[in-house]
């Protein structure tokens, strides 16, 4: 995304673009990939609600999300492309809130990752990761990556949100 501050991020995240639905795929490799044909695709707003839920000190990453929604709806998997638009559009809704804000940081990426498309960046949500007590580690060698360390013993178990 380009321009986050100039775009009412709110707009977006209660335009559910006629989702929920399911949508069936036939490309093989794909249903090779994410293990079925039934693909979810989640309304912005869903995401939303479940990063909300995230409680202090615990964090939670888009694919548990996205698992998440596929059994809720009784899919074999939920889109991963829009999930990772729909995490950020979250994000920066809840920045350019003044209240209800949702506790964006933490969401991460596989394996624990940083999302470098949060408001701020790396660094902001470096720093309200490790306020809420977690110890965040630099990988790579040219190209850094940002992480939870250890972030399995801090993941949030979704329940009926």
């Amino acid at each position: 995304m380009a321009n986050e501050e100039s775009k009412d991020f709110n707009r977006m995240l209660h335009d559910n673009k006629d989702m929920p639905k399911i949508q069936i795929i036939t490309d093989q490799k794909s249903i090779e990939k994410y293990g079925g044909k039934r693909m979810y695709f989640a309304p912005p707003l869903d995401y939303d609600q479940v990063m909300k839920q995230v409680p202090y000190g615990q964090v939670v990453t888009v694919g548990e999300i996205r698992e998440y929604f596929a059994e809720q709806a009784g899919a074999d998997f939920t889109e991963p492309i829009t999930a990772g638009i729909f995490v950020s559009i979250a994000a920066w809704a809840s920045h350019q809130r003044t209240s209800d804000k949702t506790p964006y940081w933490r969401t991460l990426k596989a394996k624990g990752e940083l999302n470098p498309k949060y408001p701020g960046g790396i660094l902001a949500q470096k720093e309200k990761l490790e306020a809420e007590g977690h110890h965040v580690i630099r990988r790579g060698r040219k190209h850094f990556r940002y992480y939870v360390a250890n972030y399995e013993a801090v993941q949030w178990a979704i329940k009926e949100v």
